[in-house]
């Protein structure tokens, strides 16, 4: 998917050189280049002219004619000299600086060609006589062979005898191919032999025509010349040949009775792969192939024949593989001009994707490539994440917006005449389908969507016969021919263009060459209506050679590369052309630290800055290297998507990220499991980010594509959706991504709650609705599963403390389906019922039952009560429900949930036969017992009438549920008083005594009572105990005469002595009526509830720091003023220095202080319980609860705080003398030695409760 782009060209033609060049090379020094010609060596230095050069006619080394020829040139460094090899048969050490020639060798019969191994330790030469000679770097011999062998070499086939050649399968051409003879030369080969290497220098493959056949054989030796391989006959094989570097194939050429071929040979000399060139037999001859560096790029030199009156033109293709297809990215047409025919191109060294390329009068050229991706850039329209690939005069496109198609495959593919250099797409986001294709010809084609068809625009991989393609095509709009930048009657530079960018709807930008090297120009050109050339509008001269650029559609910026790395800002909207430095927003000048393959503007946070990548993976930002592994990288909105060496994806928000933060992530390794980070396969590059979607499409090193999903531009997408109530886009992409469905409410539960109704309608599906139902969870996953929505998500929770998120959910989605469509959403309502907690079967079964009546009525959307049940069962255990049904006490429920299960119909209906039988009540007590429903068992069974109180008696005691049998009897009955009385005598088994005494004495069974109270060693109960049953006045004199009861009782009242004022009141009723005394009970109980006193002012915002000393010294007598004032001004200056003002230098210490006061006072509170036992006695239920409420959720928040408030560093400091008040309460809260002597009383059994709630059945007063 990846396009080769023009980064810079250059050259020179030298002023005063004689002769014509024939052959050239690198020289060691960067930017020198040493060309050979008639006369001699010249050297060409950086500056593009002669800097040395030696005449080898001199010492006679080459004729004066110009008959000589040079076949072979190397420099050769540890020399420091040039070897050169004429066809005369010298071998040449041509010093430049002294100018000095020295012949190490002379070979009579001549020399055809040269060769030096990649590390030049050793030098093939091929002889006039068909001889090769192998020697090392100081020309010694190594051996010498023929190069015509009749054996085949070491690497020879065995043969299996599976038959002969010519009885295998020859493909369309037949049986009669095996026969065919080869063919001849061509007519322009000039039979010379061509060498060439492999990269590792360990063999070597030499083309030569074979005497006997006259068509070509190519051989492979080894570095001692010993024969390898030979190649099988190939018909019509030419000259060229090249080994691709990384050492598995061979490139030659081919001509083929219908076509021209590159063809690929093996190293054992089989035929491996071909691709066709775009020229008609005959038509063009390929001088030589090259492979540059890395194997990734295939040079192809070609001149055209049978050309009448007119010199022959020459090209130089560029060719590139990918997914087992050849594509041609570039085509150099350099004219049929006689100075501009080329002599020879070589690939650079170091730069490996620098071509250098040498024509007949002198004109040197450079060409730096690198590899581009052209895709739209657009984000709102519907064509959109279009990509183009470069094809020969074929443009293939692909619409990932719509497919995902694999290369070479495409969506659909533009023709034109002529091969197309540069791809540029609209830089308005809503024509960011629109496309400029640049040919080979200076021409710009301008493709529109539009309604017309247009016949050179073909659909690709999609459609076909019966089928109708949904994508829709662009047309040729206009063509408009370019002519800036150049002179006719000067030497034709191909690509002399680059850059093409699309700015407005008739308005492109080029970049161009400067009258000087070092300087570039932007060619604004403007594409006139009804004209078939391009203007130029304005020229913008450039101080530096332009090497990348890049544009922002959302600022109309442009951004330019200096060869010096220099970064420049374009506005070309700008009423006057705005060329200056961009700066960041300290105001410094951006300069990349390396030079930049890669370009793009985004924003991190509200700065505009400019990203970068090296081809040696240096990520930079502005002039800041934030990552050294980076392979590729995308914007996406306010996304960064990058792929690093280490193979992994990574996608950042920038949004609110500084460029530190970005740097740290990129440096540091994610958590595997981070939204942030996914593995991907080994060498994925990026290739684009589906707008307004999720899918982010990779290419593999092979070729082929791979779309994945990025979790973190999935989410943000999500939230996109949801904030628009896009419901149907989310759920949709949820499912098909495995994205938790909870995240549909806890993104924003209120907005959810409110439109329950549209989720519904856009969702539709049933079964989608169920989905949604069943992974529905309590927790809030923007929390858990996915925090970095945590920030961003609009959690504005409804507040229902009363009901569960599970629970309210389905309430609301259920009443929307009912108002919707109840028979359409049936299936959903139940599911809703069934998620619930606890789950509402007997209502969901109760639905399936009426489902059986309405069934006379058909309906086509209307679901059976049968596939209701099924679905039900789905959900449910079968024999769960089966219980469940039975609990309904409907009987054709029943049968038909039971006739679903495993269960023997022999077992069930003799049970449920002989349930009809029974009494309604008893019925259905004998159900609740069955299904273990004690509560509900008792309360049916409690109708039955008298004659069943002995079996409800006893099934209260063997389930200990006395607290709900009393519930079911008015107290003033005989069963209460049994019942009481049962429960008093479990009580007392269980030894809670006092309990007990409290249960009878409910009931009016005094004598247990007393008894109880006096094990339980509440004396004061059991004298009160002791009126009741009449004790004399003698049992009671010894108490009664011991204080004055009215002082007596108001002291005790006064002192929260509960018990002892009850017993006087008890003794003393004769004198005064009960009540009376009640009344001053409850003013105390309300005081005490409210009591002004510091230490239960438990959350007062002013309190003061009041310690322990404080409060004794209040109830203190002291003798001496000295000490009271002394002990005031030391309290002042402590609260003094611990202010709760804020910003004051002790505020934690005092808060600190103040909230542990707080907790200590709860100790004050302890004897609580005594005064809820009297309520309940008096029948305050009500009250009590009430007060009980209130101090469980004092004593909860308090316990919930104290880990939070004094953390456990805090807890065990030793310095800090709040903090060792801390320790203490909290080994007391971690024992329950605090809370037990308030929430619990010593009450071991979990049934009885004193001040709970589940004891609060008392309602009449002790009598």
């Amino acid at each position: 998917m990846r396009n080769l782009r023009l980064l810079r060209n250059g050259g020179c033609r030298p002023a005063a050189t004689t002769g014509t060049p024939q052959c050239f090379c690198l020289g060691a020094e960067p930017g020198t280049v040493l060309v050979g010609s008639q006369h001699g060596l010249v050297e060409l230095g950086s500056a593009r002219d002669v800097t040395r050069e030696v005449d080898l006619t001199v010492e006679g080394f080459m004729p004066e004619d110009g008959s000589g020829c040079i076949v072979g040139i190397e420099d050769l460094p540890e020399h420091e000299c040039v070897c050169v090899a004429t066809a005369a048969g010298d071998i040449l050490l041509c010093n430049l600086s002294t100018k000095q020639v020295e012949c190490v060798g002379s070979v009579d019969s001549g020399l055809s060609t040269m060769s030096w191994s990649p590390d030049q330790e050793l030098v093939l030469l091929v002889t006039g006589q068909q001889t090769l000679i192998m020697m090392t770097r100081e020309f010694e011999p190594i051996t010498e062979k023929q190069v015509h062998q009749d054996e085949f070499g070491e690497g020879k086939f065995v043969a299996l005898g599976w038959g002969k050649k010519e009885t295998q399968f020859h493909g369309s051409e037949g049986k009669q191919a095996a026969h065919r003879k080869q063919m001849s030369l061509p007519t322009w080969d000039d039979g010379r032999p061509r060498v060439t290497w492999r990269g590792d220098g360990l063999f070597v493959a030499v083309s030569a025509v074979c005497p006997e056949t006259g068509a070509r054989k190519v051989r492979v030796w080894n570095r001692e010349l010993v024969l390898q391989s030979t190649s099988e006959p190939v018909s019509g094989l030419e000259q060229a040949l090249s080994w691709k570097p990384s050492g598995n194939l061979i490139a030659s050429t081919q001509e083929k009775p219908n076509r021209h071929d590159v063809v690929f040979l093996e190293k054992n000399g089989l035929l491996h792969g071909e691709f066709t060139l775009p020229f008609q037999k005959g038509q063009v001859k390929v001088n030589e192939l090259l492979w540059n560096a890395d194997s990734t790029i295939l040079a192809v030199w070609l001149e055209e024949l049978k050309v009448d009156n007119s010199n022959p033109n020459s090209y130089v293709q560029l060719w590139t593989t990918g997914n087992y297809h050849w594509y041609l990215k570039q085509s150099l047409h350099f004219g049929s001009l006689e100075e501009n025919r080329l002599v020879s191109l070589l690939w650079d060294r170091e730069n490996l994707y620098r071509l250098h390329v040498l024509c007949e009068g002198w004109h040197y050229f450079f060409y730096d490539w690198h590899w581009t991706i052209d895709h739209g850039m657009g984000e709102n329209s519907q064509r959109m994440a279009n990509v183009a690939v470069i094809d020969g005069d074929k443009v293939l496109v692909t619409a990932f917006q719509h497919a995902v198609v694999p290369p070479p495959m495409c969506t659909y593919e533009l023709q034109l005449q002529q091969a197309v250099n540069q791809v540029a797409f609209h830089t308005n986001p809503q024509h960011s389908g629109d496309m400029a294709v640049l040919d080979a010809d200076n021409k710009i084609s301008v493709y529109r969507y539009g309604e017309s068809i247009d016949p050179t625009v073909r659909l690709g991989a999609v459609g076909g016969n019966g089928f109708k393609a949904a994508v829709e095509t662009p047309y040729l709009d206009k063509t408009y021919r370019v002519d800036v930048g150049s002179n006719s009657n000067e030497v034709m530079n191909p690509l002399g263009l680059r850059f093409l960018t699309w700015l407005s709807d008739d308005s492109f930008l080029v970049v161009g060459e400067g009258q000087h090297a070092a300087q570039s120009v932007l060619y604004h050109l403007t594409a006139v209506p009804h004209e078939t050339e391009a203007e130029e509008q304005l020229s913008v001269p450039v101080n530096g050679e332009v090497i990348s650029l890049c544009c922002s559609p959302t600022t109309k910026t442009i951004a330019l590369q200096l060869a010096d790395r220099r970064i420049l800002k374009y506005l070309w909207e700008a009423s006057t052309p705005v060329l200056e430095p961009w700066r960041t927003s300290s105001g410094c000048a951006v300069q990349f630290p390396y030079p930049c393959m890669q370009m793009s503007i985004t924003r991190i946070g509200d700065e505009e800055v400019i990203l970068g990548l090296t081809d040696r993976c240096r990520f930079i930002v502005n002039d800041t290297e934030v990552a050294s592994n980076i392979t590729s990288f995308a914007t996406y909105n306010e996304f960064l998507l990058v792929t690093t060496n280490s193979h992994t994806c990574q996608c950042f928000c920038l949004k609110n990220m500084p460029l530190k933060a970005l740097q740290a992530c990129l440096s540091s390794a994610a958590a595997p499991n981070s939204e942030t980070l996914r593995k991907v396969e080994r060498g994925s590059r990026i290739i684009t980010v589906v707008p307004q979607d999720t899918k982010v499409v990779l290419q593999m090193p092979r070729g082929n594509l791979e779309t994945v999903h990025h979790r973190a531009l999935v989410l943000a997408q999500i939230q996109k959706w949801l904030d628009r109530l896009m419901f149907r886009e989310a759920f949709q992409s949820m499912r098909k991504l495995r994205i938790n469905l909870n995240l549909l409410y806890d993104h924003n539960p209120k907005v959810f709650l409110e439109n329950a109704e549209n989720f519904v309608r856009q969702i539709d599906t049933v079964n989608y609705i169920n989905l949604f139902f069943t992974e529905l969870k309590e927790e809030d996953f923007t929390k858990t599963m996915y925090p970095s929505l945590n920030g961003s998500s609009k959690a504005q929770s409804y507040q229902h403390p009363d009901q569960k998120k599970v629970n309210l959910i389905c309430d609301v989605m259920r009443v929307a389906m009912e108002n919707i469509d109840p028979q359409k959403y049936c299936l959903s309502i139940l599911t809703a019922h069934v998620k619930k907690s606890p789950p509402e079967l007997e209502i969901a079964l109760q639905k399936v039952h009426d489902l059986r009546g309405e069934n006379n009525t058909p309906d086509v959307k209307a679901v059976s009560a049968e596939e209701a049940l099924k679905y039900l069962l789905f959900l449910v255990d079968v024999n769960e429900l089966y219980d469940y049904a039975l609990g309904t006490y409907d009987f054709d429920l029943v049968v038909m949930v039971a006739e679903k299960s495993q269960k023997d119909p022999k077992e069930y209906l003799p049970f449920l036969n002989t349930l009809r039988k029974m009494e309604t009540n008893y019925q259905r007590y004998t159900i609740d017992k069955y299904l273990k429903r004690y509560k509900k068992a008792l309360g049916h069974l409690s109708k039955c009438g008298p004659e069943h109180f002995s079996e409800f008696l006893n099934l209260v005691k063997d389930q200990n549920q006395y607290c709900e049998a009393l519930k079911l009897y008015p107290p003033s009955t005989q069963e209460y008083k049994d019942i009481s009385d049962a429960y008093g005598e479990y009580l007392v088994q269980k030894q809670l005594y006092e309990q007990a005494a409290l249960i009878f004495a409910r009931a009016g069974i005094f004598a247990k009572a007393l008894d109880a109270f006096q094990d339980s060693g509440s004396w004061q109960q059991a004298l009160c105990m002791a009126t009741r049953l009449g004790y004399t006045k003698d049992k009671l004199s010894s108490l009664s005469r011991s204080m004055d009861y009215e002082e007596a009782l108001l002291l005790l009242l006064e002192g929260a002595l509960w018990e002892e004022a009850l017993r006087l009141v008890r003794h003393f009723r004769a004198q005064e009526p009960e009540w009376k005394y009640f009344f001053r009970v409850q003013e105390q109980r309300d005081d005490y509830e409210t009591p002004n006193c510091p230490e239960l002012d438990l959350f007062s915002e002013t309190s003061s720091v009041v310690t322990a000393s404080d409060m004794n010294s209040k109830y203190s007598h002291s003798s001496s003023r000295i000490s009271v004032r002394s002990s005031k001004n030391r309290r002042k200056a402590e609260r003094k220095r611990y202010s709760l003002k804020e910003g004051s230098p002790f505020e934690d210490i005092a808060l600190l202080e103040v909230l542990g006061e707080n907790v200590r006072a709860v100790e004050t509170v302890k004897d609580i319980h005594i005064l809820l036992k009297q309520l309940v006695l008096f029948g305050y239920n009500e009250q009590a609860g009430t007060l009980q409420q209130a101090l469980e959720e004092i004593l909860q928040l308090m316990e919930t705080s104290i880990p939070e408030i004094w953390t456990p560093d805090l807890q065990r400091s030793s310095v800090n003398p709040v903090c060792a008040h801390l320790q203490y309460l909290s080994c007391l809260l971690c024992n329950n030695q605090v809370f037990s002597s308030i929430l619990h009383p010593p009450v071991k059994s979990p049934e009885c409760f004193l001040g709970f709630p589940n004891l609060f059945f008392f309602s009449e007063e002790l009598k």
